[in-house]
């Protein structure tokens, strides 16, 4: 027991240590803030390899759409798709579509100034305009890919 009890201090430290070097991002944000702030994410879009066939479709929107993105940088449901959607937008660099990022804080409470009205339940949740209109959503988890349930949702519509 007393060899156990040193070890546990310092699990327990560092654990903290690990879990408060975390930045929270919150509020509009761009994909810059995020890259620069928490550079573990850029290490997340390089090593995602999307669908090219899926990106080619993407590339070839030719309609304005509008994407706003609710997340919280330490989420890591986030960190998963919402570095690959900064793959997939980097590869299809297409111009009609525009992207908006709305970090949210961990607790549940204090998101409820940046969700307003917008029925966000799960993050992250992607939702996706037509004109000004929410066409389709992504929340949390993407049923095939992000890539994949994007054009679903844009070819759809």
């Amino acid at each position: 027991m007393k060899k156990i009890f040193p070890f546990a201090v310092i699990f327990v430290f560092f654990s903290i240590l690990y879990l408060s070097s975390e930045k929270d991002l919150i509020g509009p944000l761009s994909k810059e803030d995020i890259l620069q702030n928490i550079p573990e994410w850029q290490e997340l879009v390089a090593s995602y390899i999307p669908d090219l066939g899926i990106i080619e479709k993407i590339k070839a929107i030719h309609r304005e759409i509008q994407v706003e993105i609710f997340m919280g940088t330490w989420c890591p449901d986030c960190k998963k798709h919402v570095s690959a959607y900064f793959k997939i937008m980097e590869m299809a660099d297409n111009p009609h579509i525009s992207t908006s990022y709305v970090g949210v804080p961990r607790e549940r409470e204090a998101r409820k100034e940046f969700i307003q009205g917008k029925n966000i339940v799960r993050i992250p949740t992607f939702i996706i305009y037509f004109q000004n209109q929410e066409i389709g959503r992504i929340i949390e988890t993407p049923t095939k890919s992000v890539e994949e349930d994007l054009i679903d949702i844009i070819e759809k519509n």
